[in-house]
């Protein structure tokens, strides 16, 4: 009994493997269709077109805030501080000079 028992799980197990008939192997080309190449070139045109309706965006930089201005601050944020600080105020020349 345990016999038969052990044959049967051994079948048991056996019979997924033995379904997979061929497994790729690694480099191995696999024979193409042509409705598979007609199929592969028209997904690769949709792609083309999907990428070229994104547009082109300029590079971000998340720790731009975060550094001061000698550690490569954005220019953008180099120009904002720069415009609130006031120019100084020239000195009147005094009539001392003119006497």
């Amino acid at each position: 009994m345990r016999k038969l028992a052990a044959i049967l799980l051994l079948a048991m197990i056996a019979g997924p493997a033995l379904a997979q008939d061929h497994v790729q192997r690694y480099r191995e080309e696999i024979e193409k269709s042509p409705a598979d190449t007609a199929n592969e070139q028209r997904q690769q045109r949709a792609y083309q077109r999907a990428l070229s309706g994104v547009p082109d965006q300029k590079p971000t930089d998340p720790w731009g805030i975060a550094r001061s201005d000698g550690q490569g601050a954005p220019k953008a944020n180099a120009a904002k501080t720069t415009a609130k600080t006031p120019a100084p105020k020239q000195a009147k020349p005094t009539s001392a000079a003119a006497k």
